[in-house]
């Protein structure tokens, strides 16, 4: 992951962009991974680690009727999320991870694994769904940060 970090921050200071993360499941594993890399403060603004449904409230204005409807781990919540970042943080780039990483709290329409990456570059938002096989936390947190590494990079290329 260090080199594709590394390529996504010489990217990043080559076009002049900012971007900003809201992790839930990755609990700052993705800011972690920029950050590490040299000349990332030229670029990375702002991480927030929301946890907590009442943190995706208060610090990301996710409307509780969203929590309450669809759940922390949805394609909705995951959009609300991305979107209100990027009102927040004004960056070019901004990207949402909510997820189950396990090994508890998964249920049958919901399983451990189940993560939802959102990214939002300009007027350009997706939102995909990811189901990791591996049930170990570590890896599926892993994953997870590689998915939304390889987005980045689809982004900014």
């Amino acid at each position: 992951m260090k080199k594709l970090s590394q390529k996504i921050v010489r990217l990043l200071v080559k076009k002049r962009l900012k971007i900003s993360f809201a992790e839930s499941c990755t609990g700052g594993l993705l800011s972690t991974t920029i950050t590490s890399i040299s000349g990332s403060s030229k670029v990375f603004t702002i991480g927030f680690v929301t946890y907590s449904n009442q943190s995706k409230i208060i610090a990301l204005k996710v409307p509780k009727k969203i929590i309450r409807k669809y759940g922390a781990v949805s394609y909705e919540t995951c959009l609300s999320m991305v979107k209100n970042l990027n009102k927040i943080s004004k960056t070019n780039i901004s990207v949402s991870i909510t997820g189950i990483a396990g090994p508890k709290g998964g249920t049958r329409k919901k399983p451990v694994g189940l993560v939802f990456i959102g990214i939002k570059k300009d007027n350009k938002t997706l939102t995909r769904k990811y189901l990791f096989k591996n049930k170990k936390r570590p890896l599926i947190q892993r994953a997870a940060v590689r998915k939304s590494l390889n987005l980045i990079l689809s982004f900014i290329e």
